[in-house]
């Protein structure tokens, strides 16, 4: 399961709309016969890669997904559940069940009611966590949105003048441009694209076709290469974007974080000292110190070359969008799976 949960988080800022699954196909002698992750535009699912690796091998055999086998029809392809049936594999381990409601368990039940030795919850954190770009669409109606921050010591993000290349070194940038390949939008705002130009791609050997979508937040006219968003709620009509990464200025990540918007913080801190300069960020709406505590855990802290990493992630009560008051449509005979659920998996 481990390697599934490698194979499904290598194919992050791939996959949307759909998960960024992992599978592995064991033979009844332990040995790995299948691999497989979402391809590309999330067709064709995991599970279907790895049995077409294993072929006739998986008669038998144990199949290990990071995501309950899909069960729903879709134009793009059969149901997973369809395909392990058809294959003969055994025993199905799965990280989580499918929250999509048209799944939502069926899988699982299906192939169980078959014969197949169904198990659930291996290694479940952690596959959550590399798909939690997807589940946060699923759950919240819009992406997983991660600010990046570049600053000094003292939290200064440029010098007075705007000056701010570089403030961190080439580590820490290479660990910025993996984090765009991992995800399938970034965004800036209007003063960080007058003033930088921007280029927001992957610079990194072999991953330069990982180079995200480009948006900008501005009320401004559109930019040609550009997509537009008006406001930081516009992320919620974004039904094909999983994992937002936002490297604006500090308006861009003042505006993010007053929304409330922001679920994941990468702070890139150099041992620089800057002085008077320009802050990270500005008043995002707390009148108390009190109200400050208990919102961000800190997840990870590493150095990278001489600068330091530190990522912390929002602490929040998971809302669905039915808890919200956002009810989707039930499904009928006559609709197509993407008609009716827009953020579900095709």
């Amino acid at each position: 399961m481990r390697q599934a949960v490698a194979l499904g988080a290598a194919a992050r800022g791939t996959t949307a709309p759909n998960p960024n699954v992992g599978c592995v196909v064991l033979s009844e002698n332990g040995e790995v016969i299948g691999r497989g992750a979402t391809r590309a535009g999330g067709r064709p699912h995991a599970e279907a890669v790895a049995l077409a690796e294993a072929g006739s091998r998986a008669r038998g055999a144990t199949l290990l997904t990071t995501l309950e086998p899909c069960n729903h029809p879709s134009k793009r392809g059969p149901t997973c559940t369809d395909l392990i049936l058809d294959a003969g594999i055994t025993r199905v381990v799965a990280a989580i069940e499918d929250p999509d409601p048209r799944t939502a368990g069926e899988g699982l039940r299906r192939l169980g009611a078959a014969g197949v030795e169904v198990d659930l919850g291996l290694l479940a954190a952690e596959a959550r966590d590399s798909m939690a770009g997807w589940l946060t669409r699923l759950t919240l109606g819009r992406p997983r949105i991660t600010l990046k921050l570049a600053l000094s010591i003292d939290g200064k993000i440029a010098l007075p003048s705007g000056e701010s290349k570089w403030i961190t070194g080439e580590d820490a940038r290479a660990h910025v441009h993996l984090e765009r390949a991992q995800c399938d939008m970034i965004l800036v705002g209007r003063g960080t694209f007058l003033a930088d130009q921007p280029r927001l791609d992957v610079r990194l050997p072999g991953l330069e076709e990982r180079s995200p979508r480009r948006a900008l937040l501005s009320r401004g006219e559109p930019v040609d290469g550009w997509e537009m968003l008006r406001s930081p709620e516009d992320v919620f009509r974004l039904a094909d974007v999983n994992d937002l990464l936002v490297e604006g200025g500090s308006a861009t990540a003042t505006a993010f974080l007053a929304a409330d918007l922001v679920d994941r913080i990468l702070l890139y801190r150099a041992p620089i000292l800057i002085g008077e300069g320009r802050q990270s960020v500005g008043y995002i709406g707390l009148d108390a110190i009190g109200d400050a505590h208990g919102r961000w855990e800190p997840r990870e802290g590493r150095r990278l070359g001489m600068d330091r990493l530190e990522v912390y992630e929002r602490v929040r009560k998971i809302v669905t969008p039915a808890d919200a008051g956002v009810h989707l449509p039930t499904p009928t005979h006559s609709q197509s799976a993407g008609d009716v659920f827009p953020l579900s998996r095709e």
